[in-house]
């Protein structure tokens, strides 16, 4: 999957906060600092409380695998649909899948609306637990839902959840970037880059940000 066209969750904090991370980047991999320095960034943080994940990730089900522009059109037809205020389980679940789909969606994404709002509705998923939960755990309640793999889940964790050490290999613009940074020869298997990954730990978050600005850019 692409992470393409996507609002960075971003918010200015203490310049002691952004020192660090950029001395941990320097200390730890000097290749990545310099990619990382190239751009401006702020810290990740929360963009939403638990009232609006459900939402959130009806966007995320949405834009999969579709260009911003065809994502934010159908996106904009779902809320226009679902009427003002919040996106519920309830609400979603009024309408027919026939209703869902005219919207512009695929029948697996109306498919995997519908399954989340049920699992949603009956607490299967209890989305006040994810601001202790570790990633992980977040990860594994949410591809519980039909339509909603690691990748999905590992965008809800760095966009909405504003967790910092997520790197989604799953992602081919990280996957491409990385290899372009660090070379084919350093890049050449699954475990070399592992490898590189798991230096930028505890911020992985901010690399993958770095990589989807250089590959943005490059474009």
């Amino acid at each position: 999957m692409v992470c393409s066209g996507r609002t960075m969750s971003i918010k200015k904090k203490s310049d002691h906060r952004h020192k660090h991370i950029v001395r941990h980047f320097e200390r730890t991999d000097p290749v990545m600092h310099k990619a990382f320095m190239s751009m401006e960034w702020e810290s990740l943080y929360p963009t939403e409380k638990p009232s609006g994940y459900f939402g959130r990730l009806c966007r995320e089900i949405i834009s999969q695998q579709l260009g911003s522009g065809a994502a934010s059109a159908i996106v904009a037809r779902f809320h226009a649909l679902a009427g003002p205020g919040r996106i519920l389980p309830a609400r979603v679940l009024e309408f027919s899948p026939d209703e869902l789909r005219a919207t512009g969606m695929s029948w697996a994404k109306v498919r995997s609306l519908r399954d989340l709002a049920l699992r949603v509705r009956a607490k299967e998923i209890d989305f006040k637990k994810f601001g202790t939960a570790d990633d992980e755990a977040v990860i594994r309640e949410l591809v519980k839902v039909k339509g909603i793999g690691r990748w999905t889940a590992e965008m809800f964790l760095i966009f909405t959840l504003g967790r910092e050490d997520v790197f989604s290999f799953g992602d081919l613009a990280l996957r491409a970037s990385l290899k372009h940074v660090y070379g084919p020869h350093r890049t050449r298997t699954q475990k070399a880059m592992e490898h590189i990954v798991r230096r930028w730990s505890p911020y992985r978050s901010y690399a993958s940000l770095a990589l989807w600005h250089r590959r943005d850019n490059k474009k």
